[in-house]
């Protein structure tokens, strides 16, 4: 897999770098401005980037910016999204395109190397891997118009997991569930949130994405 890393703190950047290489892929760049980095994913079209949302030379949204604007010009660009806190307002925007290949990860949230792999992978994978405080607090956010009026607490929770990134077979060892009961739910939310069958799109993704991108637009 061919990377782009912006991270602007030498230690995490370098660390970064090391750490994907130590699973056999290759960093095409690794940077350290928002402008560096929209430069980099624009030039080089990586398989995924690992972006930082506060970048030099301001340290507000640059890293974001840069994602939002690279997933404008090559749409579904693989993106996963570190940061210290859980930005709610920057997570819907990166999510309201409404397709897949999104990350948004807690950097003190990270565990260990093989659950941040897993998360870039699924990322590029053309997947979510959202943070699970990410998913709650997106989630519960109060809305005027909710999308999800029609799903039960259950299929809700299924929703929620399904934003994670998890597998059917996942979220029934997370709910103590049978996997054949998840594959139920998982139809059953289609059918509610008028998914159909399409070829060419993940149902999971659009689904996990078409709530939370309803849920920032209603925000504002």
């Amino acid at each position: 897999m061919r990377l782009v890393i912006a991270e602007d703190l030498f230690l995490l950047r370098d660390g970064l770098v090391r750490l994907v290489q130590a699973y056999g892929h290759s960093v095409v760049a690794a940077v350290d401005s928002g402008p560096a980095v929209l430069e980099a994913l624009l030039g080089e079209r990586p398989d995924a980037a690992i972006v930082d949302v506060r970048l030099p030379p301001t340290f507000s949204d640059e890293g974001l910016q840069a994602a939002l604007a690279a997933r404008r010009e090559v749409p579904g660009l693989p993106v996963l999204i570190l940061s210290q806190h859980v930005e709610q307002l920057y997570a819907r925007e990166l999510l309201a395109d409404g397709r897949g290949g999104v990350g948004y990860q807690l950097k003190d949230r990270v565990m260990d190397a093989d659950q941040f792999m897993d998360a870039l992978d699924r990322v590029a994978a053309g997947g979510t891997a959202l943070d699970p405080t990410v998913v709650a607090k997106l989630l519960g956010r109060p809305q005027r118009a909710d999308p999800l009026a029609a799903l039960s607490e259950r299929e809700r929770s299924v929703l929620a997991l399904m934003a994670e990134g998890l597998s059917n077979a996942a979220i029934a060892g997370r709910l103590f569930l049978s996997e054949g009961a998840i594959s139920k739910y998982t139809t059953t939310i289609f059918a509610k949130l008028g998914l159909a069958a399409d070829d060419d799109t993940n149902r999971r993704v659009r689904a996990v994405l078409a709530y939370l991108g309803a849920a920032g637009q209603d925000g504002g």
